[in-house]
């Protein structure tokens, strides 16, 4: 099947007793026991969840992998993964990441002993002399956030298996949609299923997917031991998004293209990042293993104060943090999302603005934008 069709199927048979066609919802906690013991299939909702190992499976399944685990959230997520590691062990980071990530490991993991290095990744060489004996996760995100670089995974996962590492990729922006990084080599993906996954800026979540089946069993006792899991309304809302993910991404990078054709020719922005541009550094990259550019932009003004101006100035483009639902969204990342780099290697510069491209007329976003950046003058 084509993804399309498994994104409405896949895992997702109608219900058996009354054929209703949509996964129910099971809110429940804790499920009955025919003997002691001796449970149908569940024994505890923290354990499992039906509505939630339907969401698993289509994700999977989009993904190309053999297993997802879901999480209360994409940071529960990354944290539940980076427990498979032990003190001593080492992580490689790219240089251009979301800021939940990087603080997760500065200002958590690192006092638990876990250490870590920053590394330009859009340079194969750089990241194979970054690599260390101890290292154990080359971790990826591409397109990055904010700035929009693009990584080369097959390249990255050539590395990282050379030195006995695994490769894992953040495809939260990219989504399955436009790039399945287990197809070029990489063990494990991650996702903040708050984003382009659910789509409707209705829920926060987390996911895992990997073929890596001791790493797998390994991340479901993790996911009922730690216990950050999602409940089964937040599972079904992400179904649902799933749904209807493949025509949402069409809309997404429709309307980027249109905002970057205003922006690369407007006289007060000094420069765009969008893979999509053929002057980017990532171009050719991109080209080669994704299937559209996605719709997050990002831009750069003369100064701070005129970013601050465009930020407040939108009326379509929601000032917000998070990305990926149907409305756009416009942001300041080194003050908002990224403000837990201030300081350090990750710097965001204080003139970027970062957009979200929802799924309105490409038209209507263009004119409120511009009338944005024309404010000034």
């Amino acid at each position: 099947m084509r993804f399309e069709t498994r994104a409405i199927h896949a895992g997702q048979d109608p219900e058996p007793q009354f054929g209703a066609v949509n996964v129910p919802i099971y809110q429940t906690s804790t499920y009955a026991q025919p003997e002691v013991g001796r449970p149908k299939r569940y024994d505890y909702a923290r354990g499992g969840n039906p509505t939630r190992e339907a969401f698993q499976t289509a994700l999977a399944s989009l993904e190309g992998g053999a297993r997802c685990l879901a999480f209360a959230s994409g940071l529960a997520a990354e944290a539940t993964l980076l427990l498979t590691l032990a003190p001593g062990d080492h992580v490689l980071l790219g240089n251009d990441v979301y800021g939940g990530t990087y603080r997760l490991l500065s200002r958590v993991l690192a006092g638990w002993g876990l250490a870590f290095d920053v590394v330009d990744m859009t340079d194969p060489q750089a990241v194979a002399s970054a690599a260390r004996d101890e290292t154990r996760v080359i971790w990826v995100e591409t397109p990055t956030n904010p700035l929009l670089k693009v990584i080369d995974v097959a390249a990255v996962a050539e590395i990282a298996h050379a030195g006995g590492a695994r490769c894992v990729v953040d495809n939260t922006f990219a989504t399955p949609y436009l790039q399945r990084p287990l197809e070029l080599g990489a063990d494990v993906v991650v996702h903040s299923v708050t984003k382009y996954l659910g789509g409707h800026s209705d829920l926060v979540g987390g996911a895992i997917v990997t073929s890596d089946e001791e790493l797998a069993e390994r991340l479901a006792f993790l996911q009922n031991a730690v216990g950050a899991v999602p409940g089964p309304m937040d599972c079904y809302l992400a179904l649902r998004g799933l749904k209807t993910l493949a025509v949402r991404m069409e809309a997404h990078c429709r309307g980027a293209r249109a905002i970057v054709e205003l922006l690369r020719g407007h006289p007060r922005v000094t420069r765009v990042h969008y893979p999509g541009l053929p002057g980017h550094p990532g171009f050719e990259v991109a080209v080669r293993q994704m299937r559209d550019f996605g719709g997050m932009v990002s831009f750069e003004m003369g100064s701070k104060e005129e970013a601050v101006r465009v930020a407040q100035r939108t009326r379509l483009f929601f000032l917000a943090e998070s990305l990926g639902g149907v409305e756009s969204l416009i942001e300041l990342p080194a003050p908002m999302t990224h403000a837990s780099v201030t300081g350090s290697a990750l710097e965001v510069p204080e003139t970027l603005v970062r957009l979200s491209v929802g799924i309105e007329h490409p038209e209507d976003l263009v004119g409120d934008l511009a009338a944005a950046l024309d404010s000034g003058n």
